[in-house]
């Protein structure tokens, strides 16, 4: 856990001190967000904040290579070093959207070939972590890794609307992967407690930290493309490491459910990305439109929408990650009665504040003191 917790640490430390480099990069380059129609930002915003992220997933990647703890990882596999490549791949893919948008083809293709080189090396959907049985062929596993991966990178760039929702989204789902990759493995050895789900976790949860006090409302940086896919992938990898290396059935005190946790817990972790993602392509397909064709009807359009300011639907945004996430690890810890309570509790404090009842029947009133005055008048 300490080891993790230094690359953590030192994830954060490293984006956050070279965040105002890459700020500095972007306006010399013009990789600015401009204001459109469809946006909520009102300045013209530096963008590539995701390289500033990679650069702390890097570097505390490289560090961790040289502890003794963490040697079997790096020099037993070439696992993370594919992630690592496959990260820098879509890193610089986005850069480059950022700084001359790119057709969605060429971004799909970049998405697929990062996807890919992670499959090639061994990170892919070999097995379910149900009984550990092997449900597909080596073709079947490749493909559906590809897809897993693409859309975990599409879903986080869909979500990445207001100033840090995608990072803190990212982060409050990343530390609940974190604890559970960190739990399964301990449980499944007594000898080595290095995990690759963990480390890789740690530092994408790290380098959130260290990047979201860049971009906090008011943002002095948006992480692009550069960032949002770079998120996605790095949680993609993590979940497929789990799943494919870790066979729970081995556990000692594994229940029925927590045979599914591996599979639960990522989609509750990106359930508010996958949520948005999905509505958003059905919407668009829909309408006759290509699903990567913008618009202003996310998730957090309509927070916006139905009177929250932008911190105000962040945080809602930020409550509803983390309800969901903890409730899905949530099994691996406490009895079901607990799970039951906390998932009661949290989905009725999480809905009253998104419906946000006191604050609209104050605006109706205020609406109609307004018109009543006209009317005097």
């Amino acid at each position: 856990m300490r080891i993790c917790l230094f690359v953590l640490l030192l994830a954060a430390a490293v984006t956050f001190l070279v965040t105002p480099a890459v700020r500095l990069m972007a306006r010399r380059l013009g990789a600015m967000t401009a204001v459109r129609s469809r946006d909520v930002h009102t300045v013209v915003t530096p963008r590539l904040g995701g390289l500033a992220i990679l650069v702390g997933v890097a570097a505390a990647m490289l560090i961790a290579s040289r502890i003794p703890f963490l040697h079997g990882l790096f020099h037993e596999s070439s696992q993370p070093w594919a992630i690592l490549i496959s990260a820098a791949i879509v890193a610089l893919l986005g850069a480059a959207d950022d700084k001359w948008d790119l057709d969605w083809v060429t971004k799909l293709a970049g998405q697929v070939l990062a996807a890919l080189l992670l499959a090639a090396e061994g990170v892919r959907l070999v097995s379910l972590p149900i009984g550990g049985v092997t449900l597909l062929s080596s073709r079947s596993a490749i493909i559906l890794t590809v897809l897993v991966v693409v859309v975990s990178m599409n879903a986080v760039n869909f979500v990445d609307g207001l100033d840090g929702l995608a990072a803190g989204v990212m982060t409050i789902g990343g530390m609940a992967f974190f604890v559970y990759a960190y739990l399964l493995t301990r449980s499944a050895s007594t000898t080595d407690y290095s995990s690759l789900a963990a480390l890789i976790t740690a530092a994408m949860v790290g380098a959130c930290l260290g990047f979201l006090p860049h971009n906090l409302p008011r943002a002095k940086i948006f992480m692009g493309d550069s960032g949002s896919m770079l998120l996605g992938l790095l949680l993609a990898a993590s979940t497929i490491t789990v799943t494919g290396q870790v066979d729970t059935a081995q556990l000692s005190d594994a229940k029925v459910i927590g045979q599914f946790l591996p599979i639960l817990l990522p989609i509750g972790v990106m359930f508010i990305p996958f949520l948005d993602f999905v509505l958003a392509v059905v919407r668009r397909i829909g309408s006759g439109h290509s699903p990567f064709h913008a618009d202003k009807l996310h998730l957090h359009h309509r927070l916006l929408d139905i009177g929250h300011s932008q911190l105000g639907a962040v945080l809602i945004m930020y409550l509803w990650a983390g309800v969901i996430s903890v409730g899905m690890l949530l099994p691996a810890l406490v009895d079901m009665r607990s799970v039951v309570i906390f998932w009661g509790i949290g989905v009725l404090v999480a809905v009253i504040l998104t419906i946000d009842p006191v604050t609209r029947i104050r605006r109706r009133s205020a609406h109609r003191a307004h018109a009543h005055a006209r009317t005097e008048d």
